[in-house]
């Protein structure tokens, strides 16, 4: 069933993505609004962001668009994404919504929001199993961030303000 969800959903984008331009939009205008679509991935698919021996910052933000607090902080990830565009930062955020509010609570909150950091839902129910593997002080509740690059990892079960976020990434050399 997930796999006919996703080949749906990727015909449903090429279709309404594609070059026709009979509704008046310029080819530039079309790119604008037709991002790819947010990938759905089990944990095995979200390990591999967790884990990188580069010298890139990466800033994992776990979130969902029913958790206000989570809300309340995704301008400040889009905020230091941008601030830090031309450094080694890379901002991923995870959704943990439910599937069956991908079509209509996460994508229009990322169209809404214009974000433009990377997002991936996170559709595996096994939570018990893999919150460990984000770290093992990890509670479950959200929102929370980890951020690490190859020679140094924290992870931070709290809502952060800018400025506590901005001193968490630029604690780390990069």
């Amino acid at each position: 069933m997930r796999i006919i969800l996703v080949v749906l959903t990727l015909a449903i984008f090429t279709i309404s993505c594609g070059t026709n331009q009979s509704n008046g939009k310029s080819e530039a205008d079309n790119e604008k609004s037709c991002k790819a679509p947010i990938a759905i991935v089990d944990f095995e698919g979200v390990k591999p962001l967790l884990h990188k021996e580069t010298d890139t910052l990466y800033v994992v933000n776990f979130w969902a668009t029913w958790c206000a607090p989570c809300v309340k902080e995704i301008p400040y990830f889009e905020q230091i994404a941008a601030e830090f565009a031309d450094s080694k930062l890379k901002v991923i955020l995870i959704n943990l919504d439910f599937p069956n509010h991908y079509e209509n609570r996460l994508l229009p909150f990322v169209e809404k929001n214009k974000i433009q950091s990377k997002i991936m839902m996170l559709d595996d129910p096994d939570a018990n199993r893999w919150i460990n593997q984000v770290d093992p002080s990890w509670s479950g509740s959200i929102p929370a961030t980890l951020i690490y690059n190859r020679h140094q990892r924290k992870f931070f079960e709290q809502e952060f303000t800018y400025q506590e976020l901005k001193d968490a990434v630029t604690s780390f050399d990069f």
